[in-house]
């Protein structure tokens, strides 16, 4: 696992510590999530392809944010309660804290700069975007909640996904397959 990102000290929304060093090994979508988007039903599809590949060495890590519109603005035991209840998540999920700006994550520091870009419809939801008044984020900034980073097995960031890339799209599916295949 790449020695930058695997050491940056990560807390789990149980308040445990954490890291994706005790990751290593294993294929990682990294996805900042929200309770009350337009696209938390994704959470389905997240769980899904964490429990189709997970025998297979992969893991979903679901970092809430409330960076975007105030959409994550539960304690942890609400998003817990909330993840469990209507989504039947069991993948792990992290503290809430900054995905953009200057207060960002360094975990999200070190992913956006390892991948500047987002792969799918940037554009048409930057349009969306300005059509409600909104300014939306450029790159490398993260665009808006569950934009996903893919990590190879040996810590390396394979690939980064634009929020609307829905869990069962053929690309992220692609992209998760051939990273299990190395």
């Amino acid at each position: 696992m790449s020695t930058d990102i695997a050491a940056i000290p990560l807390t789990r929304i149980d308040g445990s510590t954490d890291s994706l060093a005790n990751h290593a090994g294993k294929v990682l979508l990294v996805v900042n999530v929200a309770s009350k988007c337009g696209l938390t039903p994704q959470y389905e599809g997240l769980e899904k392809l964490y429990r189709d590949y997970q025998d297979k060495g992969f893991e979903v890590l679901g970092f809430p944010a409330n960076d975007f519109g105030a959409q994550e603005p539960g304690t942890h035991e609400e998003i817990v309660e909330f993840c469990s209840v209507n989504y039947g998540v069991s993948f792990p999920l992290f503290a809430k804290a900054d995905v953009t700006g200057e207060a960002k994550q360094p975990l999200y520091a070190a992913l956006t700069g390892a991948v500047p870009t987002k792969q799918g419809d940037v554009e048409g939801m930057k349009e969306r975007f300005r059509g409600y008044g909104m300014t939306p984020n450029d790159d490398p900034e993260v665009l808006w909640n569950f934009e996903k980073f893919l990590i190879a097995r040996d810590g390396t960031v394979a690939a980064r996904f634009a929020p609307a890339m829905e869990p069962g799209a053929p690309e992220l599916i692609g992209a998760i397959e051939a990273e299990l295949a190395k």
